[in-house]
C-alpha cells in the first residue's frame, strides 16, 4: 500500500544532499560532491525497495525490476541554486510506487534517476546519451561555464559504473515533476496532465569588439561589445513579434562581460540564446529572425560574431495509451481539479521518447516559482501526484 509519510520521509531525506539557503533550497550540480552522495543514497534505497541498483557510465542511476517492466522516474541533479522538489520529486515518487508494487507482487516497476538534466553541460544530457541521442565521445568533449570537460567530471562515478542499461527492457516511461509554473497554482487545480513538451534550441554566441580606455576613447570609434549584445536583445524582441505565439519564449540567460572592468570599454560578450516552442517550424522561424537580427547589429557596431553549436530537442507529444491512464488517475484523485496542458519546460521525457512510450503529469508549484531556493509544492499536492503515479502503474 502506497506510505505517503513513507514517500515525504524520503523527499526530505534527499533534499539534505546539498541543502542550501533559504527555505528549502538545494546546490546539487551533476558530478559534484553532493550529487554522487544522493545518488549512492537512492542506490541503497533501490536495493532496500527489492530493486538492483546499476549506474551506467554517465552516472545515470537505474533500480531495475525483473524482467520487462515500467520505469518511473526523473532526475536528482539541480540548478547552481535550485529547489528541492525539481526532479528529485519524481524520482522519489518512483521509488515509492516500486516498493509497493515489488513488496505486493505487483505490476513489474523500475526507477530511474538521469545525470545532468539541469544543464551543466547542455540539455538533459544524461538522458541524450542513455536514449542514443549523443554520443558519449561528443557528450564527454561538452565544457561547462568553468571549462571542465564533461570527460573529466564523470570520472567521480569511478567503480560504481555497470554495463549499459538496455531501454528495450522498459514498456514504457512515465514522469512526475513539479510544474515549474503558475497555471496549475492559480487555477486552483492539483494535477496537469501533459500532452506536449516543447522543443528547445540553445547555443553560446560570442560578440568581439576592442577593449579600449573608457576615458580616453569617443563614442562613435567604439567597438563595444557589450552594446552589441544590447541592441541585439532590444531589436529581437521587437522582430520576434510578429513570430511567436504567446506560448513561444526565448532567453538571454548567462552572459560572460570581458574584461568586466568599470574603467574599460568591453571588448567581448559570451552570452547563451535559448528559445522554446511546440511548433518545429516556428523553432525554425525563431532561429531565422535570431539570425538576420544577429548579424546586423555585428554589422553596424563592426563586432566579430562566434556562434557555438546549435544544441537542442525536438517538440515530443505523449503517449495517448498512458495519457488516458494518468488521466483516469487524476480523475479519482483529484475529480474536477485537474487538466491537460503543454509543458514549456524541457524534461528527460524528450529524450526518452526516442526508445518508448512516455507520459508525464504535473502537480502545482506555489507562486509558480522553480529553478529557485524558494520553489515548493503543498505536500497534499504532492501526495495527489503521488497516487496518481502508483495509478498509470497498475496499482
Amino acid at each position: 500500500m502506497i506510505d505517503p509519510n513513507r514517500f515525504l520521509d524520503d523527499l526530505h531525506a534527499l533534499r539534505r544532499f546539498g541543502a542550501a539557503g533559504v527555505g528549502k533550497g538545494v546546490v546539487r550540480p551533476a558530478y559534484s560532491e553532493a550529487d554522487m552522495a544522493a545518488r549512492d543514497w537512492l542506490a541503497s534505497r533501490m536495493a532496500e525497495a527489492g530493486l538492483t541498483p546499476r549506474f551506467d557510465a554517465m552516472g545515470n542511476l537505474f533500480g531495475l525490476a525483473e524482467g520487462p517492466s515500467l520505469l518511473l522516474g526523473s532526475h536528482s541533479d539541480s540548478q547552481p541554486q535550485g529547489g528541492w522538489l525539481d526532479g528529485a520529486l519524481g524520482v522519489v515518487a518512483a521509488l515509492e510506487v516500486a516498493r509497493v508494487s515489488t513488496g505486493s507482487g505487483g505490476p513489474a516497476v523500475s526507477v530511474v534517476s538521469f545525470q545532468d538534466e539541469e544543464g551543466r553541460y547542455g540539455v538533459t544530457t544524461g538522458s541524450n546519451v542513455w536514449s542514443g541521442g549523443l554520443f558519449q565521445a561528443d557528450a564527454d568533449a561538452l565544457t561547462d561555464h568553468d571549462g571542465v570537460p564533461l570527460g573529466q567530471a564523470r570520472q567521480v562515478v569511478g567503480d560504481r559504473a555497470g554495463a549499459p542499461v538496455d531501454p528495450a527492457q522498459f514498456t514504457g516511461f512515465v514522469e512526475l515533476h513539479i510544474e515549474q509554473g503558475a497555471t496549475l497554482d492559480t487555477a486552483g487545480e492539483q494535477i496537469g496532465v501533459v500532452t506536449d513538451i516543447v522543443g528547445i534550441r540553445d547555443r553560446v554566441i560570442t560578440l568581439t569588439g576592442q577593449q579600449n580606455h573608457a576615458g580616453t576613447t569617443a563614442m562613435a570609434l567604439r567597438r563595444d561589445a557589450f552594446q552589441g549584445l544590447v541592441a541585439f536583445s532590444s531589436r529581437l524582441n521587437e522582430r520576434l513579434r510578429n513570430v511567436v505565439t504567446p506560448q513561444s519564449v526565448w532567453t538571454i540567460g548567462h552572459v560572460a562581460l570581458s574584461p568586466n572592468a568599470s574603467s574599460i570599454v568591453p571588448g567581448q560578450v559570451r552570452f547563451s540564446m535559448q528559445w522554446r516552442d511546440a511548433d518545429v517550424a516556428r523553432l525554425a522561424r525563431m532561429e531565422a529572425v535570431i539570425e538576420e537580427t544577429l548579424s546586423k547589429v555585428a554589422a553596424e557596431l563592426d563586432l566579430g560574431v562566434e556562434k557555438g553549436p546549435l544544441l537542442g530537442l525536438e517538440p515530443v507529444a505523449m503517449d495517448v495509451d498512458l495519457c488516458a491512464q494518468l488521466e483516469a488517475g487524476a480523475e479519482m484523485v483529484a475529480p474536477g481539479k485537474w487538466r491537460q496542458m503543454l509543458s514549456g519546460a524541457l524534461h528527460d521525457a524528450t529524450n526518452v521518447a526516442r526508445c518508448m512510450p512516455v507520459a508525464m503529469l504535473f502537480v502545482p508549484s506555489i507562486g509558480g516559482i522553480s529553478h529557485a531556493f524558494e520553489e515548493n509544492t503543498d505536500e497534499a499536492d504532492l501526495v495527489a501526484g503521488l497516487h496518481v503515479l502508483a495509478h498509470a502503474a497498475g496499482l
